[in-house]
């Protein structure tokens, strides 16, 4: 009974695997969530988060807490006589607890945390971009796979009509129509068919391995692939995260810009100082006392020798160089979708001559089978015409998933 319940539960399971389908726009959605490098958004966001909260804390009041125990080899006396006041000790201790509160600082806390928040978002974009440019490799994988799937497809259509034509063929050489042996030509190509099966089915396990470890999603050789209906745009604006890249970059440099600008701001802070020790703040009192000091303390750094100037000279090369990225990257995207359109022309061509030589193939294996019938031609000569027509259908397969990698090329390369 319990063997019997094993049984039932794993064949209600198998059609789920076998049922199991995936889409392109699936598999570029689960290499963004899954590849190894998307962990490192959320890293760069937490390290933000991190370093953000070191940043604030210098709007927060600082403790310090300083003690210190000294022996001089001579102090301060007062030359005068009979005034019976002691000369201070040799050995001298204090204790003090020290404030400080940053009161202003031009703002120079709020550009250092936008500059961070810029730079994380840039880091953050690379990993995207880098993520992107995965695109372009799951689509000569996917439709390898969509290749091996349609290739199968051809093989068993050919393997059907070569064992309908084996019993016709069995049939005549029973009744004299047709020469003796003619059958073993037949049942060779069958077996050289069973060769082929194999050798598909083991590139698409090899392909389909291969995307799975890409995309982070356990598929098998049961799932089926969905061919996409993919329309290249018409719009000639380039959409890629590379342009966001470099936009990013800029905002980062116009950040530290900012940042730069206010590095020189005066610094007003106020302070308090709190202490125990001997001698106190009176030093004709040779006794442990406490003591405090309040104020206010001004920084100004007047004159920088032009360093905050160079700065921002260097700073507007950078934006420069981003500029001429910028630049070079759309030209050369442009090429590339000027060669990605001619490829696709030049696939579509392609697919108008297949089709013509498609039908008359048609015709003369049509040709071919009744000669054969009659016993005009061996099945060699029938095989041959037969082995010419599924050739060129493979070919225009093979074409028609050109056409779609070469479209699915073009919108990645384009952005969309």
């Amino acid at each position: 009974m319990k063997r019997f319940i094993i049984i039932l539960v794993t064949l209600t399971t198998l059609p789920s695997v076998s049922q199991q389908s995936i889409t392109l726009e699936e598999c570029y959605s689960l290499v963004t969530k899954n590849y190894p490098l998307a962990k490192q958004i959320q890293l760069f966001e937490n390290q933000n988060q991190i370093d953000s909260e070191v940043i604030s804390k210098a709007k927060l009041p600082q403790i310090q807490l300083d003690a210190q125990a000294t022996y001089q080899s001579d102090v301060i006396e007062i030359p005068v006589p009979n005034t019976n006041i002691k000369p201070l000790n040799k050995d001298q201790y204090r204790a003090t607890l020290s404030v400080n509160q940053l009161i202003y600082n031009g703002g120079a806390t709020d550009a250092t945390l936008n500059v961070k928040e810029a730079q994380t978002k840039t880091k953050q974009k690379q990993v995207d971009v880098n993520l992107y440019q995965l695109k372009q490799q799951i689509n000569q994988l996917y439709f390898s796979i969509l290749l091996s799937q349609e290739t199968k497809l051809l093989l068993e259509a050919k393997q059907a009509q070569l064992q309908a034509k084996l019993k016709e063929v069995q049939s005549g050489i029973k009744y004299g129509v047709i020469l003796p042996a003619s059958d073993k030509v037949l049942e060779a190509e069958l077996l050289k068919l069973g060769q082929q099966f194999i050798e598909v089915e083991s590139n698409k396990t090899a392909l389909i391995e291969t995307l799975s470890s890409i995309i982070g999603q356990s598929i098998n050789n049961e799932t089926t692939f969905q061919s996409p209906l993919i329309v290249t745009p018409l719009e000639t604006e380039i959409n890629r995260p590379e342009l966001d890249l470099f936009q990013l970059k800029k905002d980062e440099i116009a950040q530290s810009e900012t940042l730069i600008s206010k590095q020189n701001a005066p610094k007003l802070l106020g302070f308090a100082t709190g202490g125990y020790g001997n001698p106190g703040l009176n030093m004709l009192d040779n006794s442990f006392q406490t003591f405090y000091t309040v104020g206010l303390k001004l920084n100004w750094n007047v004159f920088d020798w032009n360093s905050n100037k160079k700065q921002r000279q260097s700073l507007a090369i950078n934006k420069e160089i981003v500029d001429s990225e910028t630049e070079t990257f759309k030209l050369n995207t442009n090429i590339e979708l000027n060669q990605q359109q001619k490829e696709i022309n030049k696939i579509e061509g392609f697919i108008v001559s297949d089709l013509e030589i498609i039908n008359l193939r048609k015709e003369v294996l049509k040709s071919a089978d009744s000669q054969l019938k009659n016993g005009v031609i061996t099945s060699s000569a029938y095989i041959t015409e037969l082995t010419n027509l599924y050739e060129d259908k493979n070919t225009l397969v093979r074409h028609k998933i050109q056409l779609q990698l070469a479209k699915a090329n073009y919108n990645v390369i384009k952005g969309q």
